[in-house]
């Protein structure tokens, strides 16, 4: 009999996988797409306190989250790293005074130690201004993080697999029965059905946990979750600089404008929409296309248009049903909620962001620790993940080292490797000294040697797995690239499934 089941594999379950795998639990995590397929990779990429939650006065999920935000930064600093962001203030909006008490919070809330604090900018005065039309002449600059969403949830799984767990990709959880002292599970995946028993079940599945709790528990036909969809696009680059704007809309949302793939683009969003539809299939729509272009032109000079966008995303928020008034509005704050009457116990996981996802495991592990003896303490605090144990969190000196000692592979490329792998890139290039050394290169940077360590190291199972969520290089490809990488990587399939 194992210990825990996790079904679910986004950023909460696989961080629950982590944690508990980490403190000696036998773990099996379920998954029944690829890992971050859905919500995890659909978010607007931010490690950050929230802003706009000081203006409903949740100050606890601020500061829960600010606090946080340290300790992802030092834990991976290869997928995660500073970006200051710039707020132009509309004089027709919240005044600036109010503007800058929210701002002087939120750098105090969290014990701020790594990350800048905020500054005033002036028109004439600092060239970040320049992108935005003229009557935005007073703007103020703060610090948040970027992360790399998708590689945040694979990493947490690996590191969970690394400490013991299983981790199993494209297997549902089909049946759920309960016993006094453990549960009967159900699992189908190619390899056909089988059933497993647990002493516990941890319900991480997001968009889907209310068929989960039915599966456990057919009486309970409650609905506990707000779906809503959140949309964004991707523009060419629209303005210079590493630094991202935040835009407050006359309808009171707010949206980002962020530097994306290496400069090279602009991602924008996003939008909050009530939405009831096949969650296996949400996507944007032309309605949430214009919506996004008209509120960035509102601030840049020059303006976009839905012939500008090259790609868009969405994915659908399974946030905890608090009864707000407004999709925008719902918190998005976690509930966990334990149940054992009747027999073995099930944890449900409802809402949360990206930014907790390491407490939420943390305090998920905790709910369960009464039923295993003897549970250690939590770990994760001061923990890496994989490849984020840089020295110093100095990633710019790690890097300069490794392109250093390998001079005759493209700058480019170790950079992009090193971002992606943190100190992990060394074993993935291995002995390779040249690019030819990394076998066929099928456009954007992608060789076979990476693919190769995708599938072996990160469960990578078809083309989009590493073209859209280990990586973004289908934005760096060409069509008949992709086209080609896609066969040749299903051609080799058998030998990788």
């Amino acid at each position: 009999m194992h210990d825990l089941l996790v079904i679910g594999g986004g950023i909460n379950g696989t961080g629950i996988a982590r944690d508990a795998a980490g403190r000696g639990l036998d773990v099996v995590l379920v998954e029944k797409d690829d890992l971050a397929q859905h919500t995890s990779s659909a978010s607007t990429k931010l490690i950050h306190g929230g802003l706009r939650y000081l203006e409903m006065y949740d100050f606890a999920l601020v500061r829960k989250a600010l606090i946080e935000r340290e300790i992802l930064l030092r834990a991976a600093p290869h997928i995660i790293w500073p970006m200051r962001f710039v707020l132009p203030h509309d004089k027709d909006q919240r005044p600036a005074w109010l503007i800058r008490l929210g701002l002087f919070l939120y750098d105090h809330l969290g014990g701020r130690k790594m990350l800048p604090p905020t500054k005033v900018l002036r028109r004439g005065k600092s060239d970040k201004l320049a992108p935005l039309r003229e009557e935005f002449r007073l703007a103020f600059e703060y610090s948040d993080c970027w992360v790399e969403d998708s590689r945040l949830v694979v990493l947490n799984a690996v590191d969970a697999k690394e400490r013991g767990a299983e981790v199993r990709t494209r297997t549902a959880c089909t049946k759920l029965v309960r016993h006094k002292d453990h549960w009967d599970a159900e699992f189908v995946s190619a390899q056909g059905t089988e059933t497993r028993q647990f002493r516990a079940v941890v319900n991480a599945a997001g968009g889907w946990v209310d068929e989960i709790i039915d599966l456990a528990d057919p009486k309970d036909t409650a609905t506990h979750l707000r779906l809503v969809k959140g949309s964004h696009i991707i523009v060419p680059k629209w303005h210079d600089g590493a630094h991202a704007f935040f835009f407050q809309n006359a309808d009171s949302r707010i949206m980002f404008a962020i530097p994306y793939e290496r400069g090279e683009y602009t991602l924008i969003g996003t939008t909050d929409i009530p939405y009831t539809a096949d969650k296996d299939k949400g996507e944007i729509s032309q309605e949430e296309i214009e919506y996004l272009c008209a509120g960035a032109s509102e601030y840049y000079q020059r303006a976009i248009t839905p012939a500008d966008v090259v790609a868009t995303y969405s994915g659908v928020r399974p946030l905890y049903d608090d009864h707000a008034a407004s999709a925008s509005k719902v918190t998005r704050d976690y509930v966990l909620h334990y149940d054992a009457e009747g027999g073995a116990p099930v944890l449900s996981v409802f809402g949360g962001k990206i930014t907790t996802y390491r407490e939420l495991a943390e305090e998920a592990v905790a709910e369960l620790a009464p039923l295993f003896e003897g549970l250690p303490k939590s770990w994760t605090k001061k923990a890496s993940l994989p490849g984020g144990d840089i020295p110093a969190a100095n990633f710019d000196a790690y890097l300069s080292g490794l392109v250093l000692s390998h001079p005759h592979l493209p700058v480019e490329l170790v950079t992009r490797l090193a971002r992606a792998y943190g100190t992990r890139t060394r074993d993935l290039l291995g002995d390779a000294q040249t690019l030819a050394d990394l076998g066929r290169e099928f456009g954007g940077g992608l060789t076979e040697r990476e693919v190769d360590w995708l599938v072996e190291q990160e469960f990578a199972r078809s083309a989009d797995d590493i073209l859209r969520r280990r990586s973004k290089l289908y934005l760096h490809m060409t069509g008949e690239e992709q086209a080609a990488f896609t066969d040749w990587f299903k051609s080799r399939q058998p030998a990788t499934a």
